[in-house]
């Protein structure tokens, strides 16, 4: 998707009175799509911990470097592509796993799925997912994808889980690390609404062999798992969690593991005690790449490379995790400069247009990703905004390119940007 091409399409649709439905600025696309969302969906992917700090860190951060154009040169034709792992890929940006889509739009990841299949855009499939993986897979057809790994207290689970993303056609793991424990996210706690517990983005384990094994053998939790109080609310989130079950209502209901799989997923969906002991555990089972993503520190990135990573994604999973941590454009050129041509960096939190892609990629980012702004596309048009988003960030970033005087992503570098306190 070329700028002018975008640009032409959207002042030809206004000639005949037609708006586009998602707003071209990040702004205005969150401030709509809250408007199409519920109180705890909204709070659910827009929220940050504590007090958002980081959330505004990671924005603050782009604002503080301003991009330094040259002139005279011939940017008549752009090349915008980038190839990772051996795939080449449009533009330098795919789309972040976001779980739980279903409490923005009711064909959560599969429309995510058709619309990045439209373009090509690369896709990190949630594990924490509204669909299987494989129904993704199917929709996604031969565009490229990449599973996200939450590791958890199962390595059973660990290993059916990248076993069966192997299969769907995935071409690398991206273990996240920034999320062992759950932040302190204090909107979801305002509401008291954690959707886990509502029996929905539990996908990828519902429909895993390994997980409804566990059903019938849970671990032993070292205490009495809490029971909420019976009251009419509880009673509906229960109906609720049983007809978010792959099993049919009636059955589930009966059955009772529904519930059963809300709390087995609540004891071992992460591994707080994971260290760089249990890496080689994950490197025998796959032959994939395997990105560490919530490195934000040079020495972790170091350690990375002796263990043999193949990549690193510097990411504070949007803000939601640690309130006060260093914004990921402030971490990328320590973590950049550690690692130096080894492996590939890419950049995660807070990119929301195609300069914010320009400035990751003079800092040394290979490429970005992009979470909430998809989010809000699908909230607003479903499958078509989120292909809306796609085509603006796109048509964006190649505008971006050319305007500041390069014609390709190899030509950005550092001295394209400067720094402003």
């Amino acid at each position: 998707m070329r700028g002018p091409d975008r640009q032409r399409a959207v002042y030809l649709a206004g000639v005949s009175g037609t708006r586009p439905r998602v707003p071209p600025d990040a702004t205005k696309l969150e401030a709509r799509a809250k408007r199409h969302m519920s109180r705890s969906a909204f709070a659910y992917i827009a929220a940050g911990a504590g007090t958002e700090q980081t959330v505004t860190a990671n924005r603050r951060a782009f604002d503080r470097w301003r991009i330094v154009p040259r002139v005279l040169r011939d940017v008549s034709q752009r090349d915008t592509g980038v190839e990772l792992f051996g795939r080449r890929f449009p533009s330098p940006f795919m789309l972040a796993p976001v779980g739980v889509l279903e409490m923005v739009d009711r064909g959560a990841d599969l429309a995510v799925a058709r619309a990045a299949r439209r373009h090509d855009v690369p896709m990190i499939l949630s594990n924490q997912a509204s669909r299987p993986m494989e129904a993704i897979a199917r929709e996604l057809g031969d565009s490229p994808r990449w599973f996200q790994l939450y590791w958890s207290q199962s390595n059973d689970l660990v290993e059916s889980l990248v076993a069966r993303a192997e299969a769907a056609g995935c071409e690398a793991i991206v273990v996240t690390l920034d999320t062992t424990l759950l932040g302190w996210r204090s909107r979801d706690l305002d509401l008291g609404y954690l959707p886990f517990l509502r029996g929905k983005g539990i996908a990828q384990y519902t429909s895993d062999k390994v997980f409804r094994r566990l059903l019938k053998d849970p671990p032993s939790p070292d205490a009495e798992p809490p029971r909420p109080k019976p009251t009419l609310r509880a009673i509906r989130t229960l109906i609720e969690l049983t007809r978010a079950y792959p099993e049919g209502f009636l059955k589930t209901l009966r059955s009772g593991e529904g519930r059963a799989a809300v709390q087995t997923f609540t004891e071992i969906y992460s591994r707080p005690s994971l260290t760089w002991d249990d890496l080689p555990f994950l490197r025998e089972r796959t032959k994939l790449p395997i990105l560490l993503k919530g490195v934000v520190h040079p020495d972790d990135a170091r350690r990375a490379v002796d263990a043999g990573i193949d990549g690193l994604v510097v990411s504070n999973h949007g803000g939601r995790q640690i309130d006060g941590q260093i914004a990921t454009l402030d971490a990328l050129p320590g973590v950049v400069d550690a690692v130096g041509d080894q492996i590939p960096v890419l950049l995660d939190s807070g990119v929301r247009g195609g300069a914010d892609i320009f400035k990751a990629v003079a800092l040394g980012a290979s490429a970005v990703l992009i979470g909430r702004p998809y989010a809000y596309g699908l909230a607003i048009a479903g499958e078509d905004g989120v292909r809306e988003v796609i085509e603006n960030f796109m048509a964006d970033f190649d505008l971006t390119l050319g305007l500041s005087g390069c014609r390709s992503v190899a030509e950005i570098g550092r001295e394209a940007l400067t720094r402003v306190d």
